[in-house]
């Protein structure tokens, strides 16, 4: 079984009069352990395709399950649960808080799962030296570089050890050194058997990802296989 499968999934939302598909009759299949790259210009439902894979939203129609559990007409609770049992998130604005340390701001998701503080402040310094920043453990975000920042935010998605990490843009505040060091270590968690999937509108970013899935006005119009290390890995023959 896969891990994430979607079956004839559409979302529509109606703006006045007007009825907007954003996303029109998605299959999709991601097993354990892979790492994909969505990739689509603005608008082509690729950020309303993520929330559907995260938990975020429910489709209009079609199904949805996320590790055997169809998802597809849950309630804000149990989509809660899913995400904080399964699901971990990286996006390119960090969302870290400014008051709190590295270790706190990684310990925050724990919080909401009645993990004791013991067992918090243990989980996320493993997540920290996991990301190589335990030299910054006690830092505040403002005194800490854009990676490190985008560091930290993959350590906090880590933390509840979640079967899938959804990356959001999360090179887009970053320069080019920086940012390849980052999708490097997306690269190392996938190979540790995390499955990682990597929403962006750049077709570099997705080229590093051993999967590409294009989207173009709410359909997919390319699941082929991508690029790893600049090799080109050729889709598999179709029948």
């Amino acid at each position: 079984m896969a891990l994430i499968e979607l079956r004839e999934v559409t979302k529509r939302y109606r703006v006045g009069e007007q009825e907007i598909r954003a996303l029109d009759g998605i299959d999709l299949t991601i097993e354990q352990g892979e790492y994909a790259a969505i990739i689509g210009p603005s608008g082509s439902g690729k950020s309303t395709l993520m929330h559907l894979l995260g938990c975020l939203d429910t489709p209009t129609t079609g199904k949805v399950v996320i590790d055997g559990v169809d998802v597809s007409s849950a309630t804000d609770g149990r989509l809660a649960e899913m995400r904080n049992e399964k699901i971990g998130f990286v996006f390119q604005s960090f969302n870290l808080l400014g008051k709190f340390n590295v270790l706190e701001n990684v310990e925050l998701p724990m919080i909401y799962t009645g993990v004791s503080k013991k067992e918090r402040r243990d989980r996320a310094i493993a997540a920290v030296e996991r990301v190589g920043l335990m030299d910054r453990a006690k830092n505040t975000p403002l005194q800490l570089s854009g990676g490190q920042m985008q560091r930290v935010a993959i350590a906090r998605a880590l933390v509840n050890d979640p079967k899938i990490v959804f990356a959001d843009e999360p090179t887009g505040n970053l320069d080019s050194t920086t940012g390849a060091s980052i999708l490097q270590l997306f690269r190392e968690l996938s190979e540790q058997g995390r499955t990682i999937v990597l929403v962006t509108h750049d077709s570099e970013i997705a080229d590093n990802a051993p999967r590409r899935i294009e989207i173009r006005d709410g359909k997919i119009v390319n699941r082929a296989a991508g690029f790893q290390s600049g090799i080109h890995t050729p889709p598999p023959p179709t029948a």
